[in-house]
């Protein structure tokens, strides 16, 4: 699979048409998603202002996909320092990671996904480098690790939300999850999910 970089240069070849633009910016979404795939896609047509008729403004999808780029510059940024430490460390013989309180610690975060918001319309709506530098520089205290978010930078009220298979305890403030736990899945939920996510792709939600 060709590479974010790639992909970027896609969106940005105004000698395609704007649906393999489109495209693009999906698969670079697919590759680095700090909300998760369909909340941070949701973000997007929010900040960059992506019309239902891609035609009546292409530069929207150059606009979005410039704003994830800047995130995942200070995401690699970090991997960089996390790598370098991690070659020391076992360099002196320690195997596993030492705990040193950032994002990581939470557990709740996977590589480009730093935030997740399984509520794709419930997402923080500051710009994402903004975001994503806070999330990077966040420090979890231990006793508050399973009710900490990581966006607001402090423990507060949740609120719930049912997925496919799980109900999430989300923060009330930005929407990123706290925990999950896996539940059987109603029907009516999962149809209701689905067709409402179908809207949001084609931006007419």
């Amino acid at each position: 699979m060709a590479s974010f970089e790639t992909h970027r240069r896609r969106v940005h070849d105004t000698d395609r048409t704007v649906h393999a633009r489109h495209s693009a910016l999906r698969t670079c979404l697919v590759a680095f998603a700090p909300y998760g795939f369909r909340a941070t896609y949701h973000h997007l047509c929010r900040s960059a202002r992506i019309p239902r008729d891609l035609e009546k403004d292409p530069a929207s999808l150059i606009r979005a996909v410039e704003e994830l780029d800047a995130a995942r510059r200070h995401w690699l940024a970090d991997e960089a320092v996390f790598v370098a430490r991690r070659r020391q460390e076992k360099a002196a013989g320690t195997r596993r990671p030492q705990s040193d309180g950032s994002w990581r610690d939470a557990g709740r975060a996977s590589p480009g996904m730093l935030a997740y918001c399984p509520n794709p319309e419930f997402h923080p709506d500051e710009p994402l480098p903004a975001v994503v530098e806070r999330v990077l520089r966040s420090v979890v205290p231990p006793t508050a690790a399973s009710s900490w978010c990581l966006v607001c930078g402090r423990a507060g009220a949740t609120t719930r939300w049912r997925s496919e298979c799980y109900v999430h305890r989300l923060c009330a403030r930005c929407g990123v999850s706290l925990g999950a736990e896996r539940t059987a899945a109603k029907s009516n939920v999962c149809r209701a999910r689905a067709e409402r996510w179908s809207e949001i792709w084609r931006r007419a939600a």
